[in-house]
């Protein structure tokens, strides 16, 4: 379908499938089962300049958003989900400080951020902290002399954790104000007190960093805090606002190349004397799949657009966005297996790994439950608004 991209959306998307079918697509077996995190394709992304296509062109980006970020992520999840991630998370880590940084910490991160020299991590998932963010226990305790803060807690399945030089981390600083004793602050690797724990062995996505962030009496500058205190769990809902389009446009590329596959394997494979694409139930498997893939497509850039639109009430939209598109995903990339039959099922053939990748995307940055929870909520909010 034609979505009236710009030229120069056309141009970004167009490079970024480019490196997909060029430098992701060829190594992405070999990360999936190495686990290595994919710094040589971070570093082609890099010298591309696609890192900064959603940052503001006066810290070093493109100046771009929501839509060219969203247009990344598809043509990479398309290759890859978990290099993709790899990209992607770095945009979660950093909106943070697009939203809530002030001139001096934008001036001093996002240059580094926009050009891939540096990539980025959020730090908000506690071991009994999941979709009840507001049990999140890791503390942030002013010094003294109020010039510092002492961070101590564990952080989990965090995406990038141990690659990312930048961290948004979420911590208590008053607890007696629940969630609204929040705040976000910025850390760096390498600062005393911060390190790393196990990296998660998992199902899919499995080129990418999934770690434990451990703080120990991790001392950092008053100058770090994101906002102002108790602006934690603002800071987080207005980033996974931002985020869950990308996450979307994840799902939506990780489908795409699972209807590839499925759609090429079709076309080869013969049973009866002839493809077994000419089987009226297995065109209608892939008339549904494309069908569903376009839909989700279409929610994903008009959400994506209207989040750069500068509409502040996107939360509905975000969670549908991410709903659909992750749904779609897992169905897609499961039928693509059934289309692919015994093959399908081989390590050594690509289906298998679309459909493990698409797993996560029904539960990361808000599982699937979660976003019906706010859809419905938003719908019930405005039904009584009178809108």
């Amino acid at each position: 379908m034609d979505y009236l991209l710009t030229e120069t959306q056309v141009e970004i998307r167009e490079l970024a499938r480019q490196i997909a079918e060029e430098r992701i697509k060829p190594v992405a077996a070999h990360h999936d089962e190495t686990e290595e995190f994919p710094w040589e394709v971070m570093k082609v992304i890099a010298d591309s300049d696609l890192f900064g296509v959603y940052i503001d062109e006066k810290y070093g980006g493109f100046g771009g958003g929501v839509m060219e970020l969203a247009l990344c992520t598809e043509e990479f999840s398309r290759a890859c989900g978990g290099i993709a991630v790899c990209y992607a998370a770095s945009a979660l880590g950093t909106y943070p400080i697009i939203l809530f940084g002030t001139d001096a910490q934008k001036q001093k991160y996002l240059p580094d951020l926009a050009a891939g020299k540096k990539l980025a991590a959020f730090g908000l998932t506690e071991p009994n902290a999941g979709s009840d963010a507001g049990a999140i226990e890791t503390t942030a305790t002013k010094t003294k002399d109020g010039n510092h803060y002492i961070l101590n807690g564990t952080k989990c399945f965090i995406t990038n954790g141990g690659e990312a030089e930048i961290y948004t981390v979420v911590a208590i600083t008053d607890k007696s104000k629940g969630a609204r004793g929040a705040s976000c602050f910025i850390v760096e690797k390498g600062t005393p007190g911060f390190t790393f724990g196990k990296k998660e062995k998992k199902m899919g996505i499995r080129a990418s960093a999934t770690t434990e962030l451990i703080f120990q009496d991790c001392k950092i500058p008053k100058e770090n805090l994101l906002g102002r205190e108790g602006f934690g769990f603002i800071v987080a809902m207005k980033t996974f606002d931002k985020s869950r389009p990308g996450v979307a446009a994840q799902a939506v590329g990780i489908a795409q190349g699972a209807l590839d596959i499925a759609l090429k394997t079709a076309m080869e494979r013969e049973q009866f004397g002839k493809p077994v694409s000419s089987f009226q139930g297995l065109q209608f498997m892939l008339a549904d799949m494309a069908t569903k893939i376009e839909a989700s497509r279409a929610l994903v850039y008009a959400t994506a657009r209207m989040v750069d639109s500068g509409n502040e009430k996107i939360a509905k939209e975000s969670a549908m966005a991410k709903l659909l598109a992750s749904d779609v995903a897992m169905e897609v990339s499961t039928d693509a297996v059934q289309i692919c039959g015994g093959v399908g099922y081989m390590r050594d053939f690509a289906a298998e790994k679309y459909m493990r990748d698409a797993k996560i995307t029904q539960i990361y940055e808000g599982t699937n439950q979660i976003q019906r929870d706010v859809i419905a909520k938003n719908l019930i909010k405005e039904a009584l608004a009178g809108k």
